[in-house]
């Protein structure tokens, strides 16, 4: 009877997280999909605890309570646009928890397990200290306290391949001989570094795929801690993660049109000197203008499309910019925000910010559905997008995002780019746009921008 309640436990948590997930591709739904998800999880959690095979709840209970107490201020603390930090922590700490309950069964038993569960824990092992370094250093690239540009060293795909080896090789020693502790922590070590090299060459334009992909990797530690538990809801639990995970990676990588091997071996961001040569790296003609200028642009307009960048959410301008659309929207003008997959910092992220300052989401177009209404389109308001807009994607072969889709901002009739300065974005290199005779640029902090822009609409 009490095998036949757990099981069943089991299967309404896993359910509900099928469920969560379903309702999470609606925005309108994703809180009842997050809350349903939650649910599961803590049914989990309660059901788990209650297996005869527990011993000591009461260090179980202050990890708990301790777990608690950080999820909850760290979720009421963080920014939404500190979001990507904080989701690409989550993976580590998931990968993190993974490789310490491998480690721990390997030292607690692992002379008696067999030859299916020492690999298995082998493997755990592996993925999720891949997981957690690797995790690590992409926080810190997002953040900002680690380099975000591609970082390249002699030999790299060859050190790399060398670590997997070794890694790989004295993971078959452990399983061959279990006493072979020494070679464990090698396994351990070689990993950990692993993470990190796999992570370095990866530039920050790349982001959003490195977090999908390490929220599998997160996924997929947590499977096998599943099986080396015995655990059904873990199992189940981390299998969906992992899937969903890899499925994000490939539509990442189809709206930027690489290949998952481009993206963790090419080092976007590094521009091809042999074929970039001969391209201007200086701007001529840029066009800059008054917030009254661009009021009377904006009031001119029949229909207008917001393309938010990260510079969007770098300066919290979500509200300030939806305050704009529903005025503009109340003097009869269409509005209409076009959102790139791969827009700010993680898979969504454009999204949430914008649905956060309760911005309709039958508003926001995907690029696909958007890109053929910028020809019939009178203003093109770009704030804080560099790359996801830049034409090089389309006719440059020396560029590093030729072949790219983007948004076609260059098609509108009228352009208007919201940017502090003519930096480049995360691809480091020149972005025609901002010189095009139709373009014209308003320097300034994204939020102030807009706010202007705002005062000087009301005036009209």
């Amino acid at each position: 009877m009490k095998f036949f309640l757990i099981e069943s436990c089991y299967i309404i948590s896993a359910s509900l997280f099928i469920f969560g997930l379903k309702l999470m591709n609606r925005v309108k739904m994703a809180r009842l999909g997050d809350f349903l998800a939650a649910i599961g999880m803590l049914i989990a959690i309660v059901i788990t605890l209650i297996l005869p095979n527990v011993i000591n709840y009461k260090w179980i209970f202050i990890a708990v309570l301790i777990g608690s107490i950080i999820g909850i201020v760290w979720a009421r603390v963080v920014p939404m646009t500190a979001m990507p930090q904080m989701v690409g922590m989550f993976n580590g700490f998931g990968g993190l928890a993974s490789a310490l309950v491998s480690c721990s069964e390997y030292l607690r038993a692992g002379e008696s397990m067999t030859t299916f569960t020492l690999t298995i824990v082998m493997l755990g092992t592996f993925v999720g200290a891949v997981t957690f370094t690797g995790s690590t250093l992409a926080y810190g690239k997002l953040e900002g306290f680690v380099e975000q540009r591609p970082v390249v060293y002699p030999l790299q795909k060859t050190i790399n391949l060398l670590l997997s080896l070794a890694s790989l090789g004295c993971g078959v020693v452990v399983i061959l001989n279990p006493n072979e502790i020494i070679s464990y922590w090698v396994v351990m070590a070689l990993s950990s570094i692993l993470g990190v090299l796999l992570v370095l060459p990866i530039g920050g334009a790349d982001m959003p795929v490195v977090i999908s992909l390490l929220n599998s990797y997160s996924g997929i530690a947590g499977m096998l801690t599943g099986f080396v538990l015995m655990n059904d809801g873990l199992i189940v639990a981390g299998t969906l993660v992992g899937a969903s995970g890899i499925i994000l990676t490939k539509i990442m990588c189809k709206a930027m049109n690489r290949s998952l091997a481009n993206v963790m071996f090419g080092t976007f961001g590094k521009i091809d000197e042999a074929q970039a040569k001969g391209q201007s790296k200086e701007y001529v003609g840029v066009k800059s203008c008054t917030a009254e200028e661009v009021a009377i642009i904006l009031e001119n307009a029949t229909q207008v499309i917001i393309v938010p960048g990260y510079g969007l959410a770098a300066s919290h301008a979500q509200h300030a910019i939806g305050e704009l659309a529903k005025i503009l929207e109340d003097r009869g003008t269409k509005v209409k925000y076009a959102i790139h997959p791969v827009a700010g910092r993680m898979p969504g992220h454009m999204n949430i910010l914008l649905a956060e300052a309760s911005v309709p989401y039958d508003r926001l177009y995907e690029m696909d559905v958007i890109n053929p209404e910028f020809e019939q389109t009178d203003v093109a308001l770009v704030i804080g997008a560099n790359d996801v807009t830049n034409p090089s994607a389309r006719n440059q072969p020396g560029s590093p995002i030729y072949g790219m889709p983007i948004l076609n901002v260059d098609k509108a009739k009228s352009i208007v780019v919201i940017k502090r300065s003519l930096s480049p974005g995360f691809a480091g290199i020149k972005n025609p746009l901002f010189e095009n005779e139709k373009t014209v640029m308003f320097f300034d902090d994204g939020r102030a921008a807009v706010e202007q822009i705002t005062k000087e609409v009301k005036n009209l």
